[in-house]
């Protein structure tokens, strides 16, 4: 039997004793996104359970403070914030983003080069911080804010000061004006949510908070370096810092599923979540609870990545296991248990052969999208966090590969590896080091590597969804439909991502023409072109209720059958016009 050999780089424990004062379970947050009334509620309702103190609102409830002068707006705002309370939770706050757009800011503010603010203006200061005074007004139960203040809308390094030589004193000295009303005058909290694109930038944003004078004022970091990415190393900066520090989890899932398919890994989030709380400063985590619409994961299967936070928390020496099995029986009994406890351990592997490619993300936030989406090959790499840049892809390919000489350099294409393309921003020295050429690169053998991963990712949901098929005389009719559409969804989902890789990829290398189209390149792309045609038509006739995020499941067969078109008719521009022949 294969054992799963997709290694996590970097995710290596930094310490073996813990604080002296071990202060991890003080914050036990979620957050949800969504704007959905009734699954907040449901939400919230859930949290008791939960023992969770500390509640975010954010995204589509609310992502700039600004929103809150909207009635209708802070009605559901305020709603919300009160239902928490009553049901336990003793900290609600609010998302901001700040600075707003410039236009935001009345123009006798704007006397700097270009427009820009003065930073130098005391009235400005005085009517910035008035305008938190009066914003928080509208929402007096809310006990704080988690503040966003890096790449926002009117970026602050980039205004006006002869007082505030750097950028990080400018980002410093906003965050210390919103924390003198939040904090000082209203004795209410501030997080502030670290952003960064890069190791530079996150040396930018360390000095920033080294400039912040506000001792109240608490650190909020991701998980992950920069984004939610399942092969990204854990962000080595959680915990150097010396400041309070929560940890930020994607338990929605933005890039991996959403909740849409199935995210039942335990042995991920607790990883994870062991390591950061054997490390200083570290006081607690939030969790995401969706990602958008109705893909809340209080009452569904994916539930489970919540339950693993809370008893790690809890009980720090629990194992994977115990979690598995305490969460199944509590949920669907103890019958069920050996088969669902098997099918939800071989997600992991199914979402990261399937939205994944060699170790790499190539889903556009889950969506299927392999091209033209820019930032799987530059932004979103996991080789930006790793020295050497180098992954073991086991998913029956089992070898290592450099993220950017190889893995780049192959499933890139020609046009994302220039100088004009978005690696010069990213990550510049993958260019100035020659590690990669502006040219099509693909080839039938890593053509191979994709074919035999996709279906690697296809045997894994094949053998879940069995498992689960198993149970259905072992728990009650809803729960077994519940489980049963979760995995078909993501069978299908791994079954079109294995028809249309093969193909997109296939076809890069048929466009390279000559020698590169052989019968048996032309026989792989016809077979895949057909699978992709009846997989697509199977995900346009499910008829069975999906949650639907940022990500629409079934928009996966519209993309599925833009490609085909593309390929298919030679309508691709991209690719100079070419068409396949079979």
């Amino acid at each position: 039997m294969r054992k799963l050999l997709f290694l996590f780089i970097g995710l290596s424990l930094i310490g073996q004793s813990m604080s002296k004062n071990r202060t991890h379970d003080n914050i036990r947050g979620w957050t949800i996104l969504s704007n959905s009334y009734s699954d907040a509620i449901k939400v919230i309702d859930a949290s008791k359970n939960y023992n969770i103190n500390h509640l975010q609102l954010s995204h589509e409830l609310i992502m700039d403070l600004r929103e809150i002068k909207n009635e209708a707006k802070s009605n559901v705002i305020n709603s919300l914030i009160d239902r928490a309370h009553s049901k336990g939770i003793k900290e609600v706050v609010l998302w901001d983003h700040s600075l707003y757009e410039l236009d935001y800011y009345p123009k006798k503010f704007r006397t700097g080069p270009d427009s820009t603010l003065n930073f130098d203006n005391k009235a400005f200061w005085e009517y910035f911080k008035n305008d938190y005074r009066e914003m928080m007004k509208i929402v007096p139960n809310a006990d704080g804010l988690v503040l966003t203040f890096i790449e926002t809308g009117a970026r602050t390094e980039n205004q006006y000061s002869e007082l505030l030589k750097t950028g990080p004193e400018k980002l410093a000295y906003l965050v210390d004006a919103v924390a003198s009303v939040v904090c000082n005058e209203l004795h209410k909290k501030l997080y502030i949510r670290t952003f960064a694109y890069s190791d530079a930038e996150y040396a930018n944003t360390i000095g920033c908070i080294k400039h912040i004078k506000n001792k109240n004022v608490i650190l909020m970091m991701k998980e992950t370096p920069h984004d939610f990415f399942l092969t990204h190393p854990n962000d080595k900066y959680a915990g150097t810092i010396d400041r309070p520090t929560i940890m930020e989890f994607d338990t929605g899932n933005e890039f991996n599923g959403q909740g849409e398919i199935a995210n039942t890994w335990v042995e991920y989030v607790t990883k994870r979540w062991r390591n950061y709380m054997q490390r200083d400063h570290i006081i607690g985590y939030v969790a995401r609870t969706d990602r958008y619409g109705d893909t809340r994961l209080v009452g569904k299967p994916n539930e489970i990545l919540l339950y693993a936070l809370k008893r790690t928390t809890e009980q720090p020496s629990i194992t994977d296991d115990e979690i598995y099995n305490e969460f199944i029986i509590n949920h669907y009994g103890e019958k069920a248990l050996t088969e669902i406890k098997a099918a939800f351990k071989l997600s992991f592997d199914i979402v990261t052969s399937t939205l994944y490619t060699l170790g790499t993300n190539t889903a556009n936030h889950s969506a299927l999208n392999y091209d033209p989406y820019t930032s799987s090959y530059g932004r979103h790499v996991s080789g930006k966090w790793l020295s050497p840049p180098i992954v073991f892809v086991g998913h029956d390919v089992n070898r290592q590969f450099n993220y950017w000489k190889d893995i780049i350099q192959h499933i890139a294409p020609a046009k994302l590896k220039s100088k004009k393309s978005v690696l010069m921003k990213e990550a510049p020295y993958v260019l100035t080091n020659n590690w990669i050429t502006d040219k099509e690169c693909m080839t039938e053998e890593y053509l191979k590597y994709i074919i035999a991963e996709k279906k690697y990712g296809v045997e894994k949901a094949q053998q879940a969804l069995l498992l689960i098929e198993q149970t259905k005389t072992k728990i009650d009719a809803e729960n077994y439909n519940q489980l049963y559409q979760l995995f078909y969804r993501t069978l299908l989902t791994a079954q079109l991502h294995s028809a249309v890789a093969t193909a997109y990829w296939g076809y890069r290398i048929y466009t390279r023409g000559g020698s590169f189209i052989t019968p048996e390149l032309t026989e792989t792309i016809h077979l895949a072109l057909n699978e992709m045609k009846s997989t697509s038509q199977k995900i346009e006739n499910y008829t069975e209720y999906y949650p639907i995020g940022q990500w629409n499941w079934k928009d996966d067969a519209k993309m599925a059958r833009q490609y085909y078109d593309w390929i298919t008719l030679g309508t691709w521009k991209e690719y100079n016009y070419i068409q396949f022949k079979y």
